[in-house]
This record gives structure tokens, C-alpha cells and sequence, in this order.
């Protein structure tokens, strides 16, 4: 996991809450494992994975 960012990244996946990109993981394992702990822990967030490589951003 890396610190928090504001621009898009250009590989790997990113967590983004509430609109906003706030970490960048190297796999699509670690990404996924960090959003579902952030919404177990916060349900009312709105938590989407990003792909760099593919552009794509997919719900928690």
C-alpha cells in the first residue's frame, strides 16, 4: 500500500472513497482486501477499486 494520492495512477489499482483516490495498491488482490476491511469497518462509504490499465472503476 502507498501513501494517499490526487492524481490518477498509471498502473496497479487504486482505492477511491467518497469520490476521492486515497491508496494505490500493486495487486487487484491487496486493493480488493483493503476496500472490503474499510467498508466492514465504515458501511456508509462509497468505496471503488480503479484499474490503471484499464480505466475502470468497480464497487466495493
Amino acid at each position: 500500500m502507498v501513501a494517499a494520492t490526487s492524481k490518477l495512477p498509471t498502473f496497479g489499482y487504486a482505492l477511491e472513497v467518497d469520490g476521492r483516490l486515497k491508496a494505490e495498491f500493486a495487486t487487484r488482490d491487496g486493493a480488493r482486501a483493503g476496500g472490503e476491511e474499510l467498508k466492514r469497518r465504515f458501511p456508509r462509504l462509497q468505496i471503488r477499486i480503479y484499474d490503471a490499465q484499464t480505466n475502470v472503476r468497480e464497487e466495493v
